[in-house]
C-alpha cells in the first residue's frame, strides 16, 4: 500500500468538499443522526473554517480511494477559539494574530488505514510548511486511545473547552511546531 499525499487551498474546496464529505460521512457512520456531528453540520464547520484565510488540507490516497485528511486554518486576531475555555489560561496564551497559531480542525482516517502510519504521515505533511509557531486541536475526552496518540506526537492537553451547546467537552491540545519561521524571520 503506498498512500499519496496531495496538498489543497480553500480555493480547491469545491474541488474537494465532496471528498472530504464522503469520508467525513464513512467515519462518522454511526452518529450521523446526532445533528452536532451530523453530516449537514459538518458541511457548515467545513465552509466556516476554509473561510477564514489560510485554510489547508492534506488528503491522503491510495490508487484512487481516500485514506483520510487533515485541515486546518491560522487562528484570526479576535478568533473565538479560546473564548470557550473552562481552564484559565495563562496571560497573553490566547492573544492571537493571525499567525501564531493553527487550528487544526479536523483529522481522520477510513478504517481500512487505521493502525497504518498514514494518520501521522497526514498530520505532519499538513504541519510541515505552516510558519505558525503552534498548532491547537480539540478532542473528544471520551476516546483516550486518540488522546494518547495525540500524546505521543508531541500535543500536551491544556484544559477543556465546550465551543458548541450541543457538543461535547472537549480536551484542548497545543503542540509547539519545529522549524516554524517567527514573525522577524518572515519579514526579513
Amino acid at each position: 500500500m503506498t498512500v499519496q499525499l496531495r496538498r489543497y487551498t480553500a480555493n480547491d474546496l469545491p474541488e474537494i468538499r465532496p471528498v472530504l464529505l464522503d469520508v467525513y460521512a464513512e467515519v462518522y457512520a454511526d452518529e450521523l443522526h446526532v445533528p452536532f456531528t451530523s453530516l449537514t453540520r459538518f458541511d457548515q464547520r467545513l465552509t466556516n473554517h476554509a473561510g477564514g484565510g489560510g485554510w489547508e488540507a492534506v488528503v491522503g490516497y491510495d490508487g484512487d480511494q481516500p485514506v483520510g485528511y487533515a485541515y486546518g486554518a491560522p487562528l484570526r486576531r479576535g478568533a473565538r477559539w479560546w473564548s470557550h475555555m473552562t481552564t484559565p489560561l495563562p496571560e497573553g496564551f490566547a492573544e492571537e494574530d493571525g499567525s501564531r497559531t493553527l487550528a487544526l480542525f479536523e483529522l481522520m482516517v477510513r478504517d481500512p488505514w487505521r493502525g497504518t502510519g498514514a494518520a501521522h504521515r497526514i498530520h505532519e505533511d499538513l504541519l510541515r510548511p505552516r510558519p505558525e509557531e503552534r498548532v491547537t486541536l480539540l478532542c473528544d475526552p471520551e476516546h483516550p486511545r486518540v488522546l494518547a496518540l495525540y500524546a505521543s506526537w508531541g500535543y500536551r492537553h491544556i484544559g477543556d473547552q465546550q465551543p458548541f451547546p450541543d457538543g461535547p467537552r472537549f480536551s484542548v491540545l497545543v503542540r509547539e511546531l519545529e522549524g516554524a519561521l517567527t514573525p522577524r524571520e518572515i519579514i526579513l
